[in-house]
């Protein structure tokens, strides 16, 4: 029996190369934050610094937050590969108590979903 070596060959080698082709990629300083004790309806706010370690620009796609009291902020340009930004989290207490709020970012990353956390206690 013959077999066909060309094709045994051609299966790894193919799998082998999709999975090195280059891909955006970010790494969070923190993903979660704790105000503490702050006043109602004093706005606070925190940077959410991010790099992109990968080979291509990040795009960050979409960020929604949990709830409208709740604003995220962020650059829609690009973040070339070695290039940092931040995702500007605003929380405007309206209520007294412990608060925990989600903010969503998608981005063109193999994990393209990323969660970011605001926790605290309003006054």
């Amino acid at each position: 029996m013959k077999l066909n070596w060309k094709v045994f060959l051609l299966i790894p080698l193919f799998a082998f190369t999709s999975q090195m082709a280059p891909q955006a990629a970010i790494e969070w300083k923190f993903t979660e934050y704790d105000f503490g004790t702050i006043e109602k309806n004093k706005p606070v706010s925190i940077d959410f610094e991010f790099t992109n370690p990968g080979m291509v620009p990040l795009i960050i796609v979409d960020v929604k937050s949990s709830c409208g009291c709740t604003v995220p902020n962020f650059s829609k340009a690009p973040i070339p590969p070695g290039g940092s930004g931040n995702i500007t989290v605003s929380f405007d207490a309206k209520d007294s108590g412990y608060f925990s709020k989600t903010v969503t970012v998608t981005t063109n990353t193999e994990d393209s979903v990323n969660l970011l956390y605001i926790k605290g206690t309003v006054k």
